[in-house]
């Protein structure tokens, strides 16, 4: 897929158009169009981007390596908007699947919230690539098998990285709540280190008489 997106690029100069073009798991951008022979100004591999989709503004997107790199586009619309998250979802999901680590990133509200927004992600996508399969199996005269077919193999990668990316905020949200256990019972401990011991002194009731 390629087109144009809205790229941030600093507070002096704002928006400005960059030509994208996502293929083979890359996503790279250049000035236009008509400078793609040129070179890219910057790439970012989609099996490492984290997306965030903006609930405010509907063609607001966010594309990151935790770490390394930001990226803050704007869609002309929200219809392309839409379809660059599934064409992104898409690519993400076909080259994650299979390929993931059995290890979570350490738990962190961050973390969290960021697997939080891949499930919505993913929640998006598999409705689209369901509507897609469905408009292919009704097509007059005869369904289109061929893209019954891609749509299923879709759908399918979809799928396992939606469950593979709940697993991993159960895993992170138990993480979460062990840490805060353990905290507060370190809490609890050295609350009742720092407590002084008071001798108990006592005294006999009868006293010898002089």
């Amino acid at each position: 897929m390629e087109g144009v997106l809205l790229k941030w690029t600093n507070y002096w100069n704002g928006w400005q158009t960059r030509w994208f073009v996502l293929q083979d798991g890359i996503l790279s951008y250049y000035r236009s169009a008509e400078e793609v022979n040129q070179g890219c100004k910057g790439s970012m591999k989609v099996s490492a981007l984290e997306i965030t989709v903006s609930n405010v503004d509907s063609t607001r997107m966010d594309l990151s390596i935790p770490g390394e790199k930001n990226i803050y586009l704007r869609a002309p619309s929200s219809q392309e908007r839409q379809l660059w998250l599934v064409a992104l979802g898409s690519s993400k999901a076909c080259l994650t699947n299979g390929k993931r680590k059995e290890s979570v990133t350490e738990a962190s509200p961050e973390a969290l919230k960021s697997k939080k927004n891949e499930l919505r992600l993913y929640c998006d996508l598999l409705m689209q690539q369901v509507h897609v399969i469905k408009t292919a199996a009704t097509q007059e005269p005869s369904p289109d098998v061929e893209k019954l077919t891609d749509g299923s193999n879709l759908l399918s990668a979809t799928c396992d990285t939606f469950i593979k990316t709940l697993e991993d905020c159960m895993k992170l949200s138990i993480s979460s709540i062990s840490l805060h256990e353990k905290a507060h019972m370190n809490d609890k401990e050295l609350n009742n280190i720092s407590k002084p011991t008071i001798p108990v002194m006592r005294s006999n009731s009868t006293e010898k008489k002089a």
